[in-house]
Parts: structure tokens; C-alpha cells; sequence
């Protein structure tokens, strides 16, 4: 009771700025800048997956205002660790409403991001990109709410029809035990009752937990010809070498949240023929244009950062934000939906962007890539 009351005091002090205006709160207007909240995993198990989102959009953000913002404006993207707690996340948005920021970008993950969207809903704050492909984030439809990767759902049945294709149908499922894992096991599920088709086994992971031993023997026992795998890199890697330790042969795949990258780097040479469902370009490319200007503005920022499916969707992600913004006003978050919404049929440099004043989800792209013994990634 006592964090409900917490929870509608902090609604409450939000006050013109944030829940009756929707601009940018006087501070922010005098400095001149669009400032957004980001909270995601930077220090834990799945710590690489906030850390690479962020670093892409910040390649772009720093980009724009080198360049001179966005009208004038320049963008402050702030940055506060969840560790891949719902609990923290929601402290975290609680925070940032109380601050005025201007809105919600790139937040990491299924529980965390459901964690926030009550808040999200009841200060109507902007709340973009995602990083889940959770349904329970799209469905009902949120104004405030705007995703640029394809659904879980979308990446399931992909996977499906490729397994079943190759004559594959005793699949198991490997999921972390939160809304994330179950709603991957929602779309494996769906995908094999169009085919007449359940799962042979289904075993979880505790969230930010490599405990994966119950989980292994419970699948092995099943002798599934493919597991698909619903839970972040960590874990992901410690149950394919349990697996194969504990006999199993057959073929592991992954949805694109497992941190593709991640997962190349915890199983080293026991990546060989992982596969993993992607929602953004290829990255290590230039055959792409989108995929050329993300390695090129890589290369301009300096340091050591290395391409990667995860920056690529920060970069990406922070692209179609900075267009919204220019297409919208800098000063108002009623003007960003408004200019997002009419991003219908827009190309960015080989991928598609289609919102809609009813339909926030913009993408529907997935395809397949593999895992190398070398830690590359091939289509």
C-alpha cells in the first residue's frame, strides 16, 4: 500500500511541466537541450546489453550536436543503472518523471520495461524504442509508447518455420522465468499450434542467474532435435555448455535480445553454429547504407568500441528519435508523437520505418544469423 501511495505522490509532483503541458520543463527550455532518460542494465549479468544500446545512440546523439542539434537543441541522453531489476527500473522512471526530462529512451528489457509503463502511461511521457519485443508492450495500444524492432512473436515464428522446414519438430524451450521468457514461450507456442505442433520441454532460468543445471537434465532428458533459447546471454551460454557437456547434439537458437555479441564472446569457440534471430541490420557490413553511416560514425567517435547488433539498434533507434524530433517540436513531447506518427513508409538507408497514429510498432524485420567459432556473425 505504502509504495502505491509513493508511487501516486511522485505522479502528483510532476505537475504542469510533465502530466498537463507535455513541454519541456523550464530548465530544460533556458539551457537549450532535450534531455532523456535511459535506464538499463550497466553493471550485473546482462550489463552488456545496456552498455552497448547506450553507446550506439550516443555515437549518433553526440553526432547531431556536433553538428548543432536538433533546431538549436541539443540532446542529453542521462543514464541510470537498473542492473536488470524491474524494482530499480521503476525507481528509476519514478526519478526521472520527478526530474522533467523530456522522455524515455532505450530501455532494456521485458520486466523492466513493464515495470515502467503504468508510470509511462499516467505522466504520458514519451516511451521509445525498448529494447523487448515483448506483445504486452504493444497490445493495447499506448500514444506514448514506440517501438522500431519487430515483436517476439516475429522472431518465433521465424525461428519455427526454419526448424520445421528441416524436418525439426520435437523443439524445447529454454526461458527465463519472468514476462520476458514467457513471452518468447507465448511465441513458440503459437508458431507451433499453426503446425500442429507443442513443445517437447520447457525448462526455466532464474532472471540474472547462470543456475542452469535443473534445466539442462530436465531438455537433455526430452532429446529435442532444437532448443529454443528466451533469456539473456549469461545464462544462454551456460546452458548450451551444460547441454553439450551433458551429451546433447542438437542445434540452439536465440531471439535477438540474448545480446548477440555477448554471446559470441561467453562461449568463445563453443559459438559454432548458435543461431540467433536478428531485428536490425547487419552491422558488419557496409553493403547497407544504414549500415555504413553506423560504422563510420563507430569509427569517427574513437576508442575501441567494436560493431555489433546491440549499438546498431542504440544507433538506429536514436536515428529515427532525432528525425521525429525535427519532424515535431524540440519543446514538446505532443509534437515529437505527433512528428514520429508521421513517419509512414520512411527508408533509413535499407530499413524501414512505418509508424501510424494507431500503430506505434515500426518494423517488422527479422532474419537469421549464425555464430563462427571466431566469434563472427554470418547471415
Amino acid at each position: 500500500m505504502r509504495s502505491e501511495v509513493n508511487r501516486r505522490s511522485v505522479i502528483q509532483r510532476l505537475g504542469v511541466a510533465a502530466a498537463t503541458s507535455l513541454s519541456l520543463p523550464a530548465w530544460a527550455q533556458r539551457e537549450n537541450k532535450v534531455v532523456l532518460g535511459q535506464s538499463a542494465a550497466f553493471t550485473g549479468p546482462a550489463a552488456q546489453l545496456g552498455i552497448q544500446m547506450n553507446l550506439g545512440a550516443k555515437v549518433c546523439f553526440d553526432q547531431v550536436n556536433a553538428s548543432g542539434g536538433v533546431n538549436g537543441a541539443s540532446i542529453d541522453l542521462r543514464t541510470l543503472d537498473d542492473a536488470y531489476d524491474p524494482a530499480r527500473c521503476k525507481a528509476n522512471t519514478e526519478k526521472f518523471i520527478a526530474d522533467g526530462v523530456f522522455a524515455l529512451f532505450g530501455y532494456v528489457g521485458t520486466p523492466t520495461s513493464l515495470a515502467a509503463l503504468p508510470l509511462v502511461n499516467e505522466s504520458r511521457l514519451p516511451f521509445f524504442a525498448p529494447f523487448t519485443g515483448a506483445m504486452a508492450l504493444r497490445e493495447p495500444f499506448s500514444r506514448n509508447v514506440f517501438h522500431i524492432r519487430a515483436s517476439y512473436d516475429d522472431e518465433t515464428g521465424l525461428i519455427v518455420k526454419q526448424l520445421v522446414s528441416l524436418g525439426l519438430k520435437k523443439i524445447a524451450v529454454f526461458r527465463q522465468n519472468d514476462s520476458y521468457g514467457q513471452a518468447g514461450l507465448d511465441g513458440v507456442n503459437k508458431a507451433l499450434k499453426e503446425r500442429s505442433l507443442e513443445p517437447v520441454a520447457v525448462a526455466t532460468v532464474e532472471r540474472n542467474s547462470v543456475n542452469v543445471a535443473q534445466a539442462v537434465q530436465t531438455i537433455v532428458a526430452a532429446k529435442p532435435d532444437a532448443v529454443v533459447q528466451i533469456s539473456a546471454y549469461k545464462s544462454c551460454a551456460a546452458f548450451i555448455r551444460e547441454a553439450r557437456k551433458a551429451g546433447y547434439g542438437g542445434t540452439f537458437y536465440n531471439v535477438s535480445f540474448v545480446g548477440t555479441q555477448a554471446l559470441a564472446d561467453e562461449l568463445g569457440a563453443e559459438a559454432r553454429g548458435v543461431v540467433v534471430s536478428q531485428v536490425m541490420p547487419f552491422p558488419f557490413a557496409t553493403t547497407v547504407q544504414i549500415s555504413r553511416e553506423y560504422l563510420d560514425a563507430l569509427k569517427a567517435a574513437g576508442g575501441d568500441a567494436k560493431p555489433n547488433y546491440s549499438s546498431m539498434e542504440g544507433y538506429l533507434a536514436a536515428r529515427v528519435f532525432v528525425e521525429g524530433l525535427k519532424r515535431g517540436r524540440v519543446n514538446s513531447r505532443d509534437g515529437l508523437i505527433t512528428g514520429l506518427e508521421s513517419m509512414q513508409g520512411i527508408n533509413f538507408g535499407g530499413f524501414g520505418i512505418d509508424f501510424g497514429n494507431r500503430d506505434h510498432v515500426a518494423s517488422k524485420f527479422v532474419e537469421l544469423s549464425m555464430l563462427g567459432a571466431d566469434g563472427s556473425v554470418r547471415r
